[in-house]
């Protein structure tokens, strides 16, 4: 906290993620609502949930463009403005006459283009915010902005469910536009006092390696830090399991009103969302303190453990047994993120930092889109109960991989993550 009070570029950082983020929330929900009352929801819904989930893949491209960038205030700002009229276009076409699989389809392809650029702009925040905080404050700096943020995130759904009541989707979809001009002008308001300002917090290096050499390189990085990447390949397998899980719940629930449902659709949807978010921030804010000896790998197998549990609660399809283990996992989970992401940086060589991250993103973000097409397909085709089936299959296998693993790597592993 006090690196938040105290620095005011990375204040500025911070409150333009909470505004993109929560306008995105309040948008996404919207849009699932709307997706919902369709005919054939369970397609309408799983399009979306592969439209988000693609552009994971594109870390790796967006961290190399990233570091070969001189200027990333400039093009953060021009990203946020790209994404300011995406969604403009969004609420325009909202208040036209189209067909509602013509609107679900055109603003899949819109809501796919956006986050595809979105993954450009993650991976130019994360050498200047190293800049900007120092690499030994990254991880307090980042551990109280992602807790605020999921803050913002719970108060955004139960909004975006109340604002549904009354606002139209156009009208979400506008607010969300604003939200990412907002982002971007706290952006150029950064660029100027860094141009101002004696001290520049742009970063000078600048990678001049082709794509294929910087990879080849973070690679050789990453396999030093001994365990690294062993943790990261089974991270991957449990990161796909917990997307499909949470893009196939939203499908149990438009076919499962009396056991899945809370008051409304959009309240059901904001509900899982602030437990999810209630976990992660305390897992960010507390977890590294509380779960200080414990390596990665004992946190990821207890992980794996809660989304087997929680995919269970989805095949009886009922709300109050999948909730305390999405909560429960989402503790778990942000702390191991948190001291990952610690160990990344102080074992990268700073002038690729964003590209090893967005290698290491690639690689657990991998299996996100894959397995989603793949079990939202068999429900969007068939039925839910046999993606669920195929899911829990999966995350039953993963659990043996990981434990076999943790066997021959969790004491390297436990010695290179610090505490």
């Amino acid at each position: 906290m006090n690196v938040f009070l105290k620095n005011k570029d990375y204040r500025k950082f911070s409150i333009a993620s909470f505004l993109s983020n929560a306008g995105d929330i309040l948008f996404y929900l919207a849009f699932m609502t709307y997706a919902s009352k369709l005919q054939n929801y369970s397609l309408a819904l799983s399009l979306i949930a592969i439209s988000e989930s693609i552009p994971r893949l594109f870390n790796i491209f967006g961290g190399y463009l990233a570091d070969k960038t001189r200027n990333k205030f400039k093009s953060i700002f021009l990203i946020a403005v790209v994404r300011f009229i995406l969604y403009s276009l969004v609420g325009v076409l909202f208040i036209t006459n189209i067909s509602q699989w013509a609107l679900v389809i055109a603003v899949v392809i819109i809501n796919f283009i956006s986050d595809t650029v979105g993954a450009y702009s993650g991976g130019l925040n994360i050498p200047l915010i190293v800049e900007i905080v120092g690499q030994d404050e990254i991880a307090e700096a980042e551990g109280f902005t992602n807790g605020v943020s999921e803050v913002i995130t719970s108060i955004a759904q139960f909004v975006g469910s109340g604002l549904l009541l009354f606002l139209s989707y156009s009208n979400l979809a506008f607010i969300n536009a604003i939200t990412f001009l907002a982002a971007g002008l706290l952006y150029a308001s950064a660029s100027f006092h860094n141009k101002t300002d004696t001290h520049s917090i742009e970063p000078e290096e600048v990678n001049e390696e082709k794509f294929f050499a910087t990879m080849k390189n973070s690679y050789k990085q990453i396999r030093k830090a001994s365990g690294l990447l062993t943790v990261v390949l089974v991270i991957a397998l449990l990161n796909g399991a917990l997307s499909a899980i949470g893009s196939l719940l939203p499908i149990v629930m438009a076919g499962n009103r009396s056991t899945m449902i809370i008051s409304t659709y959009s309240f059901t949807l904001a509900i899982i969302g602030v437990v999810v978010s209630a976990g992660a921030i305390l897992g960010s804010v507390f977890g590294p303190q509380i779960f200080k000896k414990q390596s990665v790998f004992f946190m990821v197998i207890v992980a794996i453990i809660l989304s087997i549990a929680a995919t269970v609660g989805g095949l009886i399809a009922n709300i109050f047994v999948i909730l305390p283990f999405y909560f429960s996992l989402a503790v778990i989970s942000s702390t191991a993120s948190l001291k990952m992401q610690q160990w990344l940086v102080n074992a990268i060589d700073r002038k690729i930092l964003a590209s090893s991250v967005g290698l290491l993103n690639t690689i657990v973000m991998a299996t996100a889109p894959i397995m989603t097409t793949i079990l939202t397909t068999i429900s969007g085709f068939g039925n839910v109960r046999y993606a669920l089936l195929v899911l829990l299959a999966i995350e039953i296998i993963v659990l043996l991989v990981a434990m076999k693993l943790s066997k021959t790597e969790v004491k390297s592993t436990a010695a290179c993550v610090p505490e």
